[in-house]
């Protein structure tokens, strides 16, 4: 009589991300990301231009109304530059945490069929964000040459290689916490979109978290993951000094955030090829 043997497959524990394995299946985010991306722009007449001309067209109107209409300060920089830079590293964060939430359920499919680690999801949509980035990131920097704006090569190089980490950092946490409690609760596809809208609001994208000292709203922003990030795009520009404190704090909370999304992440996969 044949004997059945039966290998279940599992993480070994819910607060690793098991690098290993992913080493071994890398060549899935190469995959992934280069399909989401293919996927986004695919049938359009203007390609990759609509990530230059999302963040130009945004800043414009918000140029517009806030410092036209409601004259509000930016600081050392002009505004144009001012709101760019902010919206060219939040973009990032709004493109990689929308896509990646919807990640696993889009790819329902493919998880039913194969393992690989499935936090590859996740992650090559926020790569496929990165992508985009860089196209707005050079509109930025020639933005900041016309305005003729000092930028010092080795620190602006370094302080947008910092910023970059820190957004994918949030982005990843809250990516892996939403993916994963999307499949189990459909509520959250409906409810992402309103929610990065809070965000937007809630970060100094369109205003100087200088302004909000001394008040409980400076507390929010400190605590706002995304609040480093935009602070550490700006001072590539605009030569002040960096608010550390700010940078710990919101670094602080990504990793949270992170560490919360890997166990909760890990904790429900196993059910994924069920729900999705």
């Amino acid at each position: 009589m044949e004997t059945k043997i039966e290998y279940k497959i599992k993480p070994k524990s819910n607060f690793t991300i098991e690098l290993k394995e992913l080493w071994m299946y890398r060549e899935l985010f190469y995959f992934f990301t280069w399909r989401d991306i293919k996927v986004k722009y695919k049938h359009t007449a203007l390609g990759i231009i609509w990530a230059i001309l999302q963040p130009l067209s945004l800043m414009l109107i918000f140029t517009f109304v806030f410092s036209k209409g409601l004259k509000l300060q930016s600081g050392q920089l002009p505004y144009q530059l001012f709101v760019l830079s902010g919206l060219t590293i939040w973009q990032l964060f709004s493109g990689g945490l929308s896509n990646a939430a919807n990640s696993i359920l889009s790819n329902s499919k493919i998880i039913q069929k194969i393992y690989f680690p499935r936090i590859i999801i996740p992650i090559s949509a926020i790569l496929a964000a990165v992508f985009d980035y860089f196209f707005s990131l050079a509109i930025l920097v020639l933005m900041a040459i016309y305005y003729g704006l000092p930028v010092h090569f080795v620190q602006t190089i370094f302080l947008l290689f910092v910023s970059l980490i820190l957004a994918i950092l949030a982005t990843s946490g809250l990516s892996l916490l939403l993916s994963a409690w999307n499949v189990k609760y459909r509520d959250f596809q409906y409810a992402i979109p309103f929610f990065i809208q809070i965000l937007f609001f809630l970060s100094p994208v369109i205003y100087e978290s200088n302004q909000f000292k001394g008040t409980r709203f400076e507390i929010l922003l400190k605590f706002n993951p995304m609040c480093g990030p935009i602070h550490l795009s700006r001072a590539a520009f605009s030569g002040l000094a960096i608010d550390w404190q700010l940078i710990i704090f919101s670094l602080t909370t990504s990793l949270i955030l992170l560490l919360a999304g890997v166990y909760i992440f890990r904790n429900m996969e196993q059910y994924f090829a069920d729900l999705a």
